[in-house]
């Protein structure tokens, strides 16, 4: 039986053994962790994805504080997910969507900050309302694929047009 449980709970070398079969071994080379880069996971929204009978680790979905920096310089926040990972010979089974479910049940409706990932349009905004209509003026830290540079936020969040993403790096306190 699948569980999804906090991230937390899992040894972290588990978790980079599934990510480097998921995505292989030169995926911190992607701009995705560019974008994220010298910030902490938010524990609080990363979960895995076990097999409870075997004890087996299926699944990760990591979140992380990045924010948006418009063309003024001010940053505006929010959560970037991924990378949702389930080992290949677990892939097409339902571990990544439970994954999914799992973190969107945790956020507040309307409390959420928007959520960004880079990931395929026709999964993520067919099963989760995740879409690339309004980056197409976000840059990233590297290259990337525009339609694959996607946001979940309600129609009438008040997205900057234009901006930089990368890691929420909170403004010193005077």
């Amino acid at each position: 039986m699948t569980t999804i449980i906090p991230l937390a709970e899992v040894d972290p070398a588990l978790v980079e053994d599934l990510l480097d079969a998921a995505f292989g071994k030169r995926r911190t080379e992607r701009t995705a962790y560019k974008v994220r880069e010298g910030v902490d996971m938010l524990e609080g929204l990363s979960i895995a994805a076990v097999d409870t009978a075997e004890n087996e680790l299926l699944g990760s979905l990591q979140c992380w504080p990045v924010a948006l920096t418009d063309e003024a310089g001010k940053m505006h926040p929010m959560i970037m997910v991924g990378p949702v990972a389930v080992y290949p010979d677990c892939q097409g089974k339902g571990i990544g969507q439970a994954l999914m479910t799992g973190l969107l049940k945790e956020l507040h409706k309307d409390e959420s900050l928007p959520l960004v990932m880079i990931g395929d349009p026709a999964y993520y905004d067919r099963f989760f309302g995740f879409s690339p209509e309004r980056t197409d003026g976000w840059k990233l830290p590297g290259p990337w694929d525009p339609e694959r540079l996607l946001v979940r936020a309600p129609k009438d969040a008040l997205l900057p047009a234009q901006g930089k993403l990368g890691p929420w790096i909170r403004p010193a306190s005077n």
